[in-house]
């Protein structure tokens, strides 16, 4: 019988498994996969567009500002600005979307009122840059402004009604609070006018708290 000639190793067949764990792969060569880092391109898109769309809007004015300087402004394309907000109208809802985030006033000492309403508006004018821009916008045109009185009416009055005395007055109550509450945003934080930015808070605590405080609980004078 002649002999048997052994078969060459297949070279191209696969390894057998060793039993031994793959090396971990070097920091910061992990592949993530495919897409992953869309969502973080996409929000950072968003957040340019609605920031120059708020710049914009408050420079030009709505009837002026266009889809093409917003998407300058940005730094991207046009028609990145109408595939995320489909065209001017939809980008200004978006770019004036307001949560005042309001406290539950009904949890508040009544003797408080007007402190907490008055620190938290400090923060929301500190810490909400749709807020100031929109202020800007407000001043500039009527579009901002019709889209601020409906943060007015459809936030800060239905707050208040909660602790007005007098139901019927809730509305007038409400437009002289926010004279105080627009009025000090304006001043401090749009138009940074020097004596009301070099205010401590505590300071603007102490000065508005019982105005406020007046306005929400006192009598009719």
């Amino acid at each position: 019988m002649a002999d048997t000639v052994p078969s060459a190793p297949d070279t191209d067949a696969d390894p057998e498994p060793s039993g031994a764990p793959a090396a971990p792969p070097a920091p910061g060569t992990a592949a993530e996969p495919p897409g992953a880092d869309r969502p973080r391109r996409s929000d950072a898109t968003r957040a340019a567009i609605l920031a120059a769309a708020r710049d914009r809007f408050a420079a030009d004015g709505y009837e002026r500002a266009t889809i093409r300087a917003i998407a300058k402004d940005a730094g991207i394309d046009p028609s990145m600005v109408m595939r995320y907000y489909g065209n001017k109208a939809g980008l200004f809802a978006a770019a004036s979307e307001i949560d005042l985030r309001l406290p539950d006033l009904t949890a508040v000492p009544r003797d408080e009122l007007g402190a907490r309403m008055i620190r938290h508006f400090l923060d929301r004018w500190e810490n909400d840059e749709t807020l100031t821009g929109m202020v800007r916008v407000a001043v500039t045109n009527e579009a901002g402004a019709e889209r601020l009185r409906g943060v007015f009416t459809e936030q800060i009055r239905p707050m208040l009604a909660t602790v007005c005395p007098v139901p019927e007055e809730v509305s007038a109550r409400a437009a002289l609070v926010g004279s105080q509450l627009v009025g000090i945003g304006m001043l401090r934080y749009v138009l940074f006018l020097p004596p009301a930015v070099d205010l401590t808070r505590e300071e603007i605590v102490a000065w508005l708290a019982p105005t406020l405080q007046r306005y929400l609980t006192a009598e009719h004078p």
